[in-house]
């Protein structure tokens, strides 16, 4: 069976707020759900249809919003990694228990990229580093392309391989060296 490694951000599984009340600078719902459960079916659902239960993925922040929804993520298939978020609270033994194999504040890959939930300042993000994988912006994206989010709003709440996330970053330099921007994936604005 084949190993692959995703990366993905900003489940925020059992937030009603995140489907219900925060909206883009345009006006339109963040997240276009009816319900918490169709939200969290569809994240669930969308994760368990691309990992199988060998691959690792890269989960870079806010899984929950409430620790009684840690157990939603046993659900879902795959060796999970997480990478703390700024709603990633709770003891370490609840993230354990929940499915996650290990935690890390930031996670280094020299070759490739660093992943952080927020993003990094750019002065950390160096030549060691391609890029910034990151969350915490929902829809919004910073316009450089030392930078990636894997917000589940940039990724269609579905987890992305590290190759496409290598293609985005690749693609992202080719298009801001043409035309000084990167591309917006998440529909939100520049910040």
């Amino acid at each position: 069976m084949t190993t692959n490694r995703f990366l993905i951000s900003d489940w925020h599984l059992g937030h009603s707020s995140a489907w219900e009340k925060f909206k883009k600078a345009d006006g339109s719902p963040l997240r276009a759900f009816s319900s918490t459960d169709e939200m969290n079916n569809a994240i669930i659902d969308r994760h368990n249809a691309t990992l199988n239960d060998n691959d690792t993925i890269y989960v870079l922040g806010d899984c929950v919003i409430n620790k009684k929804y840690l157990p939603l993520i046993k659900q879902m298939r795959g060796r999970k990694i997480l990478v703390r978020g700024n709603h990633d609270i709770f003891e370490d033994k609840l993230y354990y228990e929940a499915g996650f194999e290990q935690i890390h504040g930031v996670r280094v890959f020299v070759d490739k990229f660093i992943l952080s939930h927020i993003p990094l300042f750019e002065k950390c993000v160096s030549d060691r580093f391609s890029c910034n994988v990151s969350g915490h912006l929902h829809a919004n994206y910073i316009n450089s392309p030392r930078y990636l989010t894997v917000c589940v709003e940039h990724t269609d709440y579905t987890p992305l391989s590290f190759e496409d996330a290598l293609k985005r970053i690749e693609t992202n330099r080719e298009t801001f060296e043409q035309t000084g921007s990167v591309i917006n994936y998440g529909g939100g604005v520049v910040i």
